[in-house]
């Protein structure tokens, strides 16, 4: 009976330290067309292209990426805002971002229904800096 009760206490735990990381990253979307960036195109602006975890609430997918634009694909799950949590239900949108070099870096900008977003590469890590928000996501495989 006690070797019954630790394996039941023990799923338990098991389930509950593990299932908000199995939570937190959302279904991809049945058309998402991740195309790995040509071979001419700079390491420094292929380097955002993959995907990128923010946490419960953000994942950002930069599907196609070139010199001048990226294909991106952004998942919220009820952004937070100045207010608190936005009415937009969570789920994917699409968005194209436009490529450029400021003071010798590279960055991606875009227009969500907040405002502009920048995204800007840290070392290993992403920047997203938007009107309401600012983000850091990590890349996953």
């Amino acid at each position: 009976m006690k070797t019954f009760v630790v394996l039941a206490v023990s799923a338990v735990l098991v389930s509950i330290l593990f299932c908000p990381m199995v939570m937190a990253v959302p279904a991809m979307p049945g058309d998402v067309q991740i195309v790995q960036p040509d071979p001419s195109v700079p390491k420094e602006i292929s380097a955002f292209w993959g995907k990128w975890d923010g946490g419960a609430k953000f994942f950002l997918i930069v599907e196609k990426i070139d010199e001048e634009k990226a294909s991106l694909y952004h998942w919220q799950g009820g952004t937070p805002s100045k207010e608190g949590f936005s009415p937009l239900p969570a789920g994917w949108a699409r968005y194209e971002a436009k490529v450029f070099k400021e003071r010798g870096k590279y960055k991606l900008w875009f227009r969500d229904p907040f405002g502009n977003v920048e995204l800007a590469l840290k070392g290993d890590d992403l920047d997203w800096a938007g009107s309401e928000i600012n983000v850091r996501l990590k890349r996953v495989p």
